[in-house]
Order: structure tokens, then C-alpha cells, then sequence
């Protein structure tokens, strides 16, 4: 690493959130030594690979009735806008996932690119449960719950930084909030 980057006044800042955040990812990790709870995690990881999201939307605009498709046809329309946002990211900062990066990690399940940064699960949890929690109110008490477990699922499973879920948070979070003024809930 050259001088100048180590001269920089946060590269210490930045280095003690690292260390903080690896922590932080070893106590999540060791979650996994639970075979009920590596289950539930590794079940709440796979759902959030769109399943859940795609089904309950569908189920909305089908009990609801016309005037939610257009609202979940949004929602599913910044899925794939969450999906270019994401996967440019992820190419450009290239940052290796935990297991590789950090030993005595526990992979739980395989994970599906090589990247960590930011975690795309996460974005769409988000995306979608605030859209989902915004157009069936109802239903908030379930996707967002749901959305913070799949969250923890990237850490727990050893998948993610905190960073990594946290960021794509952010991410998702704007998503919905575009989408969601873009459908006209949101002045």
C-alpha cells in the first residue's frame, strides 16, 4: 500500500471500523454452530433470492385486484433496476466475500457471484418490503421482519460484511423511495 494512501487522516478511522466490522462478522458467524438457527437463516437466504418477493407481489396483484398492478409491476420493474445497480457496483469495487478474506468463517451456503459488496439480498429485501409494507399495509408486519432476517442471513451465513448489508440497505431503500414516487404514493 503506498504512503500517501497510509498518510490519509482516516485511514486509521477507516481501519478500526474494519476491525470492528470483522468482529462483528465472526460473533454472526459463529450462529451457524446452531443447527436450528443456521436452518432458519440459510431458509430466510433462499427465499430472499427473489421467491418470496415475486410470490407475494403476484399474490397482491391478485387478490387486490387492478388497481395494484401497476404498483407491483413497478416493484418488480426496480427489482431489475436493483439488479444493473448492484451487479455495476459489485464489478467495480471487486470485494471478495468474507470466506475468503477472513479464515475460520463458515460458509453455509454457496454463494452466488464471488463478490461481497454491496449485498443485492438485502437491496431487494429492502426495495421490496418497504414497497410491499407502503401498497398492502397489512402485510408490513411479515416483510419486514422478513427483510431484516434475510439481512442477517448474509452475515450469519458468511456471506457479508456489515458494510456489505448495510450499504445495500441504502440502496434498496432509495430504489423504493424512487419507485414508489414514481407510482405516485410518494409527492
Amino acid at each position: 500500500m503506498s504512503a500517501l494512501i497510509r498518510s490519509f487522516k482516516g485511514w486509521h478511522l477507516l481501519n478500526r471500523y474494519l476491525d470492528w466490522e470483522a468482529v462483528i462478522m465472526y460473533r454472526l458467524n459463529h450462529v451457524n454452530a446452531m443447527r436450528g438457527l443456521r436452518r432458519l437463516f440459510a431458509i430466510c437466504s433462499r427465499l430472499g433470492d427473489g421467491v418470496a418477493w415475486y410470490v407475494t407481489a403476484a399474490l397482491i396483484a391478485l387478490f387486490v385486484g387492478e388497481s395494484a398492478w401497476l404498483p407491483m409491476s413497478v416493484m418488480m420493474i426496480s427489482a431489475g433496476v436493483g439488479l444493473g445497480i448492484y451487479a455495476s457496483i459489485k464489478h467495480l469495487t471487486a470485494r471478495p466475500r468474507p470466506h475468503v478474506a477472513h479464515d475460520g468463517l463458515v460458509l453455509s451456503v454457496a454463494p452466488l457471484d464471488k463478490y461481497s459488496f454491496p449485498s443485492g439480498h438485502t437491496l431487494h429485501a429492502v426495495n421490496f418490503a418497504i414497497q410491499i409494507a407502503v401498497f398492502a399495509p397489512g402485510l408490513a408486519w411479515l416483510v419486514i421482519p422478513f427483510a431484516l432476517m434475510v439481512a442477517l442471513s448474509r452475515m450469519v451465513l458468511g456471506l457479508h460484511y456489515l458494510s456489505d448489508v448495510l450499504v445495500g440497505g441504502v440502496i434498496g431503500a432509495l430504489i423504493a423511495v424512487s419507485s414508489l414516487w414514481v407510482v405516485g404514493t410518494l409527492s
